[in-house]
This record gives C-alpha cells, sequence and structure tokens, in this order.
C-alpha cells in the first residue's frame, strides 16, 4: 500500500517514513501544500498523513481539494492544533482521524493500520487467483491455505496485477507501487521484480502467471491445469 505523508518538519518526516517503510509500505514525503496537491493529483494513495501547519499554506486546503476532487484517500490529520472546533472541523471536513502532536510512532502506526481496516465501499478485503489468496488488509499471502513470505517489493506488484487479475497493468503503474517518487529507479528495475516474483508463483505452484507485454506492461491470469 502506498502512503504520503505531508509534513514539513524533516526529522519527523524521515522517522515516520522509516517506521512506515520497515512495515511494508511505500512511502512518499512532501513538505508543502503545493508538493502535496502535485503528488495527490497522480492518485493512487490509500492513506495520507497531513500536518495542518505547513509553510506555504494550511493543510486543511489540502484536505478540501482532495475529497472536492472525490478523492477515497483515508485521511490521517495530525498536529500540534488540540483545540476540539479544530478536530471536528477537519472531521467534517473529511478527515477519517486525528492525531495530535506530540504523539508516538507506535501510537501513529496503531492508527495507520486501524484506518486501513476500513477499506473504501469497492475495495474488496481479499483479492484470489489460482491457489492464491492475498489478504489486503494484512498484506498476509496464502498459497492453498498455507501463508507464505514474500518481499516487500514483490508483494507490492502482486497486489497491483492481481487487483486488475486479467487485464493490462502498465509499467509505469507497477513502479508507483513499488518504488516512492524520490527513489532512484534503474531502467530494468520493475523487469527484475517481475521475474523474481514469476519465480516464485511457479515454485510454490500458485496456478497463475505473469505475462510481459513488450512495451506496455504485464497481465497476471490463472492458469489452466495441463
Amino acid at each position: 500500500m502506498r502512503l504520503l505523508i505531508v509534513e514539513d518538519n524533516r526529522r519527523l518526516a524521515e522517522l515516520m517514513a522509516k517506521r512506515l517503510a520497515e512495515e511494508r509500505f511505500v512511502v512518499d514525503t512532501v513538505a508543502t501544500a503545493e508538493a502535496a496537491s502535485a503528488a495527490l493529483k497522480l492518485g493512487g494513495y490509500d492513506l495520507v498523513l497531513i500536518d495542518l501547519s505547513l509553510p506555504d499554506g494550511d493543510g486543511g486546503e489540502v484536505l478540501r481539494e482532495l475529497r472536492g476532487r472525490g478523492g477515497e484517500s483515508r485521511v490521517l490529520v495530525a498536529t500540534a492544533r488540540a483545540e476540539v472546533a479544530q478536530r471536528v472541523a477537519m472531521l467534517d471536513q473529511g478527515a477519517d482521524d486525528y492525531l495530535v502532536k506530540p504523539f508516538s510512532v507506535e501510537e501513529l502506526l496503531a492508527r495507520v493500520r486501524a484506518l486501513l481496516r476500513r477499506p473504501a465501499a469497492t475495495a474488496p478485503s481479499s483479492l484470489a487467483a489460482g491457489r492464491l489468496t492475498l489478504d489486503t488488509l494484512s498484506l498476509t499471502v496464502r498459497v492453498g491455505g498455507e501463508v507464505v513470505s514474500m518481499p516487500r517489493r514483490e508483494l507490492a506488484v502482486l497486489f497491483a496485477l492481481l487487483d486488475k487479475e486479467g487485464k493490462l497493468v502498465a509499467r509505469q503503474k507497477l513502479e508507483n507501487a513499488v518504488y516512492s517518487f524520490d527513489a532512484e529507479v534503474g531502467p530494468n528495475a520493475i523487469e527484475a521484480v517481475v521475474s523474481r516474483l514469476r519465480r516464485r508463483l511457479d515454485a510454490l505452484e500458485a496456478g497463475i502467471g505473469i505475462t510481459a507485454m513488450r512495451g506496455l506492461g504485464y497481465i497476471l491470469a490463472e492458469r489452466l491445469p495441463c
């Protein structure tokens, strides 16, 4: 899952991003309302963490812009403003939760997990193909009912492909699912991740395969038994 942190305190942003990445999230960080607006226009974020006090404006404007466009990302407002009226205003404007600074990173993780357990109306709680099932909330993969371990990048690619089973998923969309936007991504990075995932699925006899469409992207589909 992909998260966006909108926070101008660099040290805090880096600490939160590091801890969330350890939980296998793909995390982008921005420090201004303008940068947040640009990032959100690209879409694809499951959760957005917004500080209200930004150097070029109010984080509340970022929230209102997101909701005004119909964005369904969960939003966690994190700020030192503890007034009840402020919290009520943010919740009324579309925030899903409110976290008052200072807070522990472990509390942040608990709030994030709780919000992500509230799937959007159109989001399934699990995805399945062949003998494989992916729990979209816990990010647990099972093959034939048995839990299997999978590296974060392969898991992110699997999630994106399973979500569009039988349909073409563009290479750029896979890159967005795997890498934060400031990561240095080699020209063949996604190909390498997909190749490792394909070999892993074969070894697990998951009953699904990944087909490359040169220059376009990839398609995941069930394999018919021989």
